[in-house]
């Protein structure tokens, strides 16, 4: 009799199940997506009802003939991809790919990768959910029209290589529209009072000014303080009233991936990207010594906030049996999800509240670790029993003026004995002395202070995702890979943790707003994304929301092509500094640059260069000869341009420093920058470069080059000797289905992701195309 067939989309995955079913399963893996519309074509016939032409995934064919070989003779195929619109998508185009002549398909919907959630979801399994997948194809034709059609149109107009997308562009412009709010504000001078006063009993405290004759105060200048000050020289200053009064807080929920990405920024630094993968890890499961495999938190891409009975029961259980009955409320916590939730999931918890960060700390990399802590503190600080305070409010009277002053004393910890807010959320305790109505007290001392209303702030990550979820832009699960296009494709800089829209971001954004109005329009967007709701549920036609969005679309299109005007250059604010006209922002195949605006008269150029904030920084005086940048000063190589004979100097571009001919613009000959093993740069021969296949090592911004040595061919970091970083064979152009990374390295018979925080491996096929 024929094994029972489960394919999900993960080898980790696969390999977990693997282990809990042993020989009455036979578990395989697609390794992600195995159809997909075609990348060197729109493909899709917008004149045959958005029909898509869908094609197998380069690299695919084979896994899709093995899963053939499995499959053959096997009846009921179970389909186990993630249990959300991307994972229907993939099981639908596994039961497209296997065909359904001779098979009976069952959807298994895994939130969890224990041995109970896995035998309960094989025991009850389901069919394909046809409305699910029409929305996916559905957001996915969308983006497909809106990215291939709005990206060329860039290109035409701005620069080469760059995107737009359909909620990518609305991301960037809730940034762009933030930079302008900060550049047009105008701080306003406001003044604080603070009056310290002694009572009987110590200790001295701080009393703020609030009222004037009843109403409220909020005096703008240090007129208006030295009048205040004048009228209390004489006063006397009385407790009028003391109130205290019980304060609950309640704890948080447990996360839902948009939470989670947020808190793992502020708490940890991830980026969103990061805490995606690793979450994705901790799901599949990790090898826990002798207990091997094992799934350790839920999925990770869930909107809802709800909580099996069963983990309910759990999780109450562990809070009474580890911090006492004191610590466990009457009963369980329910909390509200966004709108639109799919209820069917489960927040993001621990497969098991038993399993403790520290039990399974020494089988984890750092950052799972800290990842998984976070959220098994988060899922069963949940479910205590709220933190109580006492609030202290004390107002004093002088003359006309009342001033107040508060504290909070913590009288039970509740969950924040587990889970402490983040930083700026923590109220600071203060502490008063005993007071009565009344009372006289003595002025020690004013403190009147001058502020200035600041602007609002710039969005972190965090800050954006939140605005993101607030306005129904886009999914939780988008959110990792629009934030990180933002920054690749040089729309946005980082600087510390704030998001910051480079000129060439806000020059696309307004050239995007004024063509393409709804499109760029935050509410239109989310109205989308709530007809993507229903096609979900089976309450749209998927063929109806995408005539709506098109005709429009189409229209702005073609009246963009001819009115959208081109932005090739942006003015600098400089000055040029070898024959004084403006200097213009530029971009060319290395990045962004500095050019005179009189050029070709004037062929003076410089890299772009920034402070710590991100702010341009004026250029400096060309060196003699040279047309110049600031590194070319430091990086004359000797060597000689192959194209006009003119010297090489080193240059840093975007991805890092290069050679360039000292003659551009004129000549515009580049090669990527190789050291050779006396510490100097030499001139790789054609074809010696990856293409850009960029460094795996964290943290470097490098890319592959070719080089030799007496040894042989080997492919080392551009960033040498900062980064020493060698492989022995060219990378695989093969993305790495289980963390994105753009390539992989072969090994012996195998292909392996580079990146130390990635385990993926697989057989390597016979074709398999490499760089070099």
């Amino acid at each position: 009799m024929a094994k029972s067939l489960l394919i999900v989309e993960s080898p980790t995955k696969a390999k977990t199940l693997q282990k809990y079913l042993g020989k009455e399963y036979d578990v395989r893996s697609t390794k992600g997506h195995v159809r997909d519309l075609p990348k060197n074509e729109l493909g899709v016939d917008v004149d045959k009802d958005f029909q898509a032409k869908y094609v197998t995934i380069v690299g695919k064919a084979k896994v899709i003939s093995e899963l053939k070989k499995a499959a053959a003779g096997v009846p009921d195929i179970y389909l186990g991809p993630d249990p959300d619109r991307e994972g229907e998508a993939i099981a639908w185009h596994i039961a497209e790919s296997l065909g359904e002549k001779n098979h009976r398909f069952h959807r298994v919907l895994l939130t969890e990768i224990t041995q109970k959630a896995i035998r309960e979801a094989l025991a009850k399994p389901v069919p394909l959910n046809r409305a699910r997948f029409e929305s996916q194809q559905a957001r996915r034709i969308l983006d497909r029209l809106v990215g291939y059609q709005l990206s060329p149109l860039l290109w035409q107009k701005v620069k080469a290589g760059l995107s737009a997308g359909r909620v990518q562009s609305v991301a960037l412009r809730l940034l762009v529209d933030r930079e302008k709010a900060i550049l047009a504000f105008v701080p306003e001078e406001y003044w604080t009072m603070t009056a310290c006063l002694a009572a009987k009993e110590p200790p001295r405290f701080a009393a703020r000014l609030v009222k004037y004759r009843g109403k409220d105060i909020k005096p703008g200048n240090i007129t208006a303080i030295e009048n205040i000050l004048a009228d209390l020289e004489e006063a006397a200053f009385t407790v009028a009233g003391v109130e205290k009064k019980p304060q609950k807080r309640n704890p948080a929920p447990p996360f839902i991936t948009s939470t989670l990405q947020m808190e793992a920024n502020r708490r940890l630094r991830f980026s969103p990207q990061n805490t995606m993968r690793v979450a994705q890890r901790l799901y599949e499961g990790m090898t826990l010594g002798d207990e091997g495999p094992v799934g350790l938190i839920t999925y990770m891409r869930t909107d809802s906030t709800r909580v099996s009975g069963e983990a309910l029961e759990a999780v109450r259980s562990f809070i009474g049996g580890a911090f006492g009955e004191k610590f466990l409320p009457k009963s369980p916590h329910r909390y509200k999800s966004p709108k639109g939730a799919q209820e069917a999931h489960e927040a993001i918890r621990p497969t098991d509240v038993n399993r403790r960060p520290e039990d399974v700390k020494k089988f984890l990399k750092k950052d799972e670790f800290a990842l998984y802590e976070l959220i098994w503190r988060r899922f069963v600080a949940s479910q205590m029993a709220q933190a109580l305070f006492q609030l202290t409010t004390v107002d004093v009277e002088a003359a006309d003026y009342l001033f107040r002053a508060t504290a909070t004393v913590m009288t039970f910890p509740g969950f924040t004995v587990l889970y402490q807010e983040t930083s700026e959320e923590v109220e600071k305790e203060e502490k008063l002395p005993r007071l009565t109505q009344g009372e006289n007290l003595e002025l020690v001392d004013f403190d009147p202070q001058q502020h200035f209303t600041k602007p609002p702030p710039r969005y972190t990550e965090a800050s954006l995702i939140k605005e993101l979820e607030v306005q129904g832009i886009g999914r939780p699960s988008t959110y990792a890979t629009i934030l990180g296009n933002l920054q690749t494709r040089d729309y946005v800089l980082k600087i510390k943790t704030r998001l910051r829209p480079t000129e060439l971001g806000m020059a696309v954004s307004d050239l995007l707003v004024d063509s393409f109005p709804d499109v760029m329009d935050p509410k239109f967007t989310a109205h989308l994304e709530e007809n993507l709701d229903r096609i979900a549920e089976g309450e749209a036609s998927w063929l109806e929301i995408m005539r709506e969005f098109y005709g429009p679309f189409a229209q702005e299109l073609k009246d963009a092509k001819g009115r959208m005007p081109a932005m090739r250059t942006l003015p600098s604010g400089f000055t040029c500094p070898k024959c004084g006209k403006e200097l213009l922002i530029r971009w060319g195949r290395a990045g962004e640059f500095l050019g005179c605006s009189a050029y070709p008269e004037c062929d003076f150029t410089q890299d772009v260069q920034r402070d710590a904030q991100g702010d341009l920084l004026p250029p400096s005086a060309p060196m003699e000869g040279h047309a110049g940048t600031p590194e070319s000063k430091l990086g004359p190589t000797g060597l000689v341009c192959p194209d006009c004979g003119k010297e090489l100097v080193v240059r840093r571009g975007r991805k890092g420093e290069f050679l360039g001919c000292s003659g551009y613009p004129k000549c515009r000959f580049t090669r990527d920058l190789v050291w050779g093993p006396d510490g100097k740069p030499i001139l790789a021969e054609p074809g010696e470069q990856t293409g850009g296949a960029p460094c795996p090592q964290e943290g470097c911004d490098g890319h592959l080059v070719k080089r030799r040595s007496r040894r042989g061919i080997f492919y080392g970091c551009s960033r040498y000797p900062k980064c020493s970083f060698t492989l022995n064979q060219p990378p695989v152009e093969v993305p790495c289905p289980q963390c994105g990374f753009p390539w992989l390295r072969k090994k012996g018979k195998k292909l392996l992701c580079p990146k130390d925080a990635c385990d993926y491996e697989e057989s390597a096929p016979a074709d398999a195309a490499v760089g070099g």
